[in-house]
């Protein structure tokens, strides 16, 4: 396969950057979710600070890396590969085709996501329960997407087959 060494540095140091990013969300995805989520523990949330905590990292995390996949590591695949999308539905959609992403309006439904986990666990108990349960998928799509990329980084030969691995094993 050809690509455009000029972006290659860029691309392998955005792919490297989400792959340390996805872990801290796996992290702690798997040790927020480990826990039964009901309406009585996000009403828990306004006394207890260690789940708050622990709920502020999960979506600072999710957001950072939902980020840096949509502003970052696509566009620079993208360009990689001799495309430049001019924006984000056009990123997405690219990724799309390449089968990076399974689909874009799941990705564009997360980002819309964020917003419902930063604020509403503050007034609306019901809507942020409902909220996490979306998240939990949406985290998945997310590693996913990122697990995608380095596999496809590996055939290019821009990275190791170990350094791919340990992507999809974490």
């Amino acid at each position: 396969m050809k690509y455009l060494q000029e972006h290659a540095e860029n691309a392998v140091l955005a792919l490297m950057l989400a792959k340390k990013e996805e872990a801290h969300l796996t992290y702690t995805h798997n040790t927020l979710f480990a826990q039964k989520i009901d309406l009585e523990w996000v009403q828990s949330l306004s006394t207890n600070e260690a789940l708050s905590e622990k709920i502020d990292a999960f979506v600072g995390r999710f957001s950072r890396l939902q980020d840096h996949i949509g502003d970052k590591l696509i566009p620079r695949f993208a360009a990689l590969l001799g495309e430049s999308p001019k924006s984000l539905l056009d990123t997405l959609a690219y990724a799309e085709k390449m089968a990076w992403l399974s689909n874009a309006e799941e990705f564009i439904s997360a980002r819309k996501l964020r917003n419902l986990l930063v604020h509403e666990y503050m007034t609306d108990t019901e809507l942020f329960l409902e909220a996490l349960h979306v998240a939990n998928e949406a985290t998945i799509m997310l590693i996913n997407v990122v697990s995608t990329i380095a596999q496809y980084a590996n055939t290019l030969g821009l990275i190791d087959d170990s350094n791919a691995k340990e992507t999809s094993n974490e």
